[in-house]
């Protein structure tokens, strides 16, 4: 794990359709074509034009990624990842969760993005426990950010104190390891 790389991580509590950054990422479902929660605002703040490019990309497996343009948000992209449903930690949900940040990092680079933000992915409908979930998405993005030196800002984006709390308890811990 790199500590170092830790420090270009920002947790804020926030909307991420509101933020100024070249990439926002969207905790997608398999269709890609909107549902509750976060995609859902995305879907709502991006316009119908998301909607329709979203059509074109025949869904997303789970931990992989696909960008789309980002229309009537700041950013000027979306990067779309389907996160694992949690069913006790038995069906390689871990390892899916870190494919998730992981291919969305390399997916930014390969754009030449350099600030991306993200939601705590998996954490709502689909029940991955909320520290396990943060601790998980910080090793997964200090473990890639050395391969995609162009990203230099990445922001967890927290829908509430509880997520921000354990971002911050976890980014402690792996600081300190």
């Amino acid at each position: 794990m790199n500590t170092e790389e830790l420090q270009k991580i920002q947790i804020i509590r926030g909307d991420i359709t509101r933020l100024q950054v070249d990439v926002i990422v969207n905790a997608a479902n398999e269709t890609l074509l909107g549902g509750g929660g976060v995609d859902g605002a995305i879907h709502r703040a991006a316009g119908p034009e998301l909607l329709a490019e979203c059509r074109t990309l025949n869904g997303c497996l789970t931990g992989e990624a696909k960008i789309t343009k980002g229309y009537h948000l700041p950013a000027q992209y979306i990067i779309h990842t389907v996160g694992p449903i949690w069913h006790g930690g038995n069906k390689n949900e871990s390892e899916l969760l870190k494919r998730c940040y992981q291919n969305a990092l390399k997916l930014a680079a390969n754009h030449n993005l350099g600030s991306i933000a993200f939601p705590a992915i998996s954490t709502g409908v689909y029940h991955f426990p909320i520290k396990l979930a943060c601790r998980l998405a910080l090793e997964a993005i200090s473990d890639t950010l050395p391969q995609t030196p162009v990203i230099k800002q990445v922001i967890m984006v927290c829908f509430n104190d509880e997520t921000c709390h354990a971002y911050e308890q976890s980014k402690l811990l792996i600081t300190c390891e």
